[in-house]
């Protein structure tokens, strides 16, 4: 036979004597109900091993704390480390994180959402550049709550949090010329997603700012083997790049180990190489990456901030713009 899973909340008033009401204001915070009726129902209910139902309360008042986190390339380190720092302040927050992976393109993301949806799921965050935007459009006729992560959907009512992705490529751009570099080179994946985008228009904008030229290489997916291609195309020029900013820190780490185990050169003396996001493998010692570490913990706090607030009821889309630190490591020689 089966056991049974559940206890219900008559099963509770039974056991401790007391009314069905009595049991629901002895779990709310707040509701009237006296000492002793308090403590006879927790007895019960630990006797029983019974717990709140936090599901259909809220679909009482409307809600489910169910927060959707919709996300692509789920294992890379990055993305990984968002995750963490996400799931960790909804779950402080009251809230329940359901994932949506986005990797595949087939009808599986659409119908996962219409899932959660089903399950009235509050809110939604989308944490990359690559979900379609009508996953967003999606969300937001649903009535869920949205944050988009790293994106640059322009319609109405989500709170949109997104770095500075182009004063960090300024500041690369002066570390290399201070170092004595002069051919610049930016190396990308082909994912386009807006921010990747915004280091390569801003590192290009602000070397042409200072009189330099910059050879600009995108390849494949935005991961380690790419960074080896992408390593392979620059460096067989005529006129190999003295500097090289890669749009992550997977690219980078691909790109440095072509760099010295293909071509033999040597990181930074001849090659200066600057990543962006701050993986842990950035300050393993066979990378010492200079890098811009991206502010998960703020990032996670401004959207569960949000989302754990009143709506205000005002559907113009507010922004937040974080700033990405810098940390010198060694593959960018001294200048």
């Amino acid at each position: 036979m089966s056991q049974k899973l559940f206890v219900s909340a008559d099963e509770v008033a039974k056991r401790a004597g007391v009314s069905r009401s009595a049991v629901s204001r002895a779990f709310t915070p707040g509701a009237s109900v006296s000492a002793s009726t308090r403590q006879k129902v927790v007895q019960a209910a630990e006797e029983l091993g019974y717990h709140v139902n936090h599901l259909a309360r809220g679909l009482m008042r409307n809600e489910s704390g169910i927060v959707c986190l919709i996300v692509s390339d789920v294992a890379t380190p990055y993305r990984s480390a968002l995750l963490r720092e996400l799931t960790l302040q909804l779950q402080s927050a009251g809230k329940v994180a359901m994932l949506v992976n986005t990797d595949r393109s087939d009808g599986s993301v659409d119908r996962a959402l219409q899932q959660a949806i089903r399950y009235r799921a509050d809110a939604s965050i989308i944490m990359s550049g690559l979900p379609d935007k009508s996953i967003a459009q999606l969300c937001l006729r649903s009535g869920q709550r949205l944050v988009l992560i790293n994106r640059d959907d322009d319609q109405p009512g989500p709170l949109r949090i997104n770095l500075d992705d182009t004063e960090a490529a300024q500041r690369v751009v002066t570390a290399f010329l201070r170092a004595g570099c002069r051919r610049l080179a930016f190396a990308n994946s082909d994912a386009g997603t807006p921010s990747l985008m915004a280091r390569e228009m801003g590192f290009v904008a602000a070397a042409k700012a200072q009189g330099s030229d910059v050879t600009v290489e995108r390849y494949g997916s935005t991961g380690y083997e790419s960074g080896k291609v992408l390593a392979q195309r620059l460096l067989t020029r005529s006129e190999r790049p003295d500097a090289v900013f890669c749009a992550t820190d997977l690219l980078a780490c691909g790109f440095m180990d072509a760099a010295r185990h293909q071509f033999s050169i040597s990181v930074p003396e001849s090659l200066s190489i600057v990543g962006f996001d701050d993986i842990e493998q950035a300050s393993w010692s066979s990378y010492e990456l200079t890098t811009f570490a991206q502010p998960v913990a703020a990032i996670a706090n401004e959207a569960v901030q949000w989302l754990s607030a009143e709506p205000s009821g005002d559907l113009d889309q507010t922004s937040k713009r974080l700033h990405a630190e810098l940390v010198w490591r060694g593959s960018v020689r001294a200048g």
